[in-house]
């Protein structure tokens, strides 16, 4: 078994002793993204949509650097701060996985790193 490390400037660096995601093929691993900007470190904002939609561009950022795309995900794991933004939520997400719809869980958490109010996780399959 082989893992690959995978590392994009288009996505948040680590705020942590982790890879934002590791292949052993043909899986990959995407580790929880934030609402980040790549090029701050910081929050896109406060508002939850606006952070939502960055942290789904940030893991398909880290999708793609793996030579993936998002029809190859198969499971995604969403942690909410507030579970009153699932409809939201399911909107942005819904840009993203529109006719592909991997296996999801979505669970309300009291809080996530550097206080934002969504993190999202993902595995994918490349066959």
């Amino acid at each position: 078994m082989t893992c690959k490390v995978i590392q994009t400037d288009r996505a948040p660096a680590a705020i942590g002793p982790y890879s934002q995601g590791i292949t052993v093929a043909p899986l990959l691993f995407v580790s929880g993204q934030l609402g980040i900007q790549p090029e701050t470190g910081e929050l896109v904002s406060s508002d939850f949509k606006l952070q939502a939609r960055q942290a789904l561009e940030n893991l398909l950022q880290i999708v793609l650097a793996a030579g993936y795309n998002l029809n190859h995900v198969v499971a995604v794991d969403v942690f909410v701060t507030d579970m009153n933004n699932f409809t939201a939520f399911n909107a942005i997400y819904a840009e993203y996985f529109s006719e592909h719809r991997p296996a999801r869980a979505v669970v309300e958490v009291s809080r996530l790193p550097k206080d934002a109010c969504v993190e999202i996780k993902c595995i994918a399959c490349h066959p």
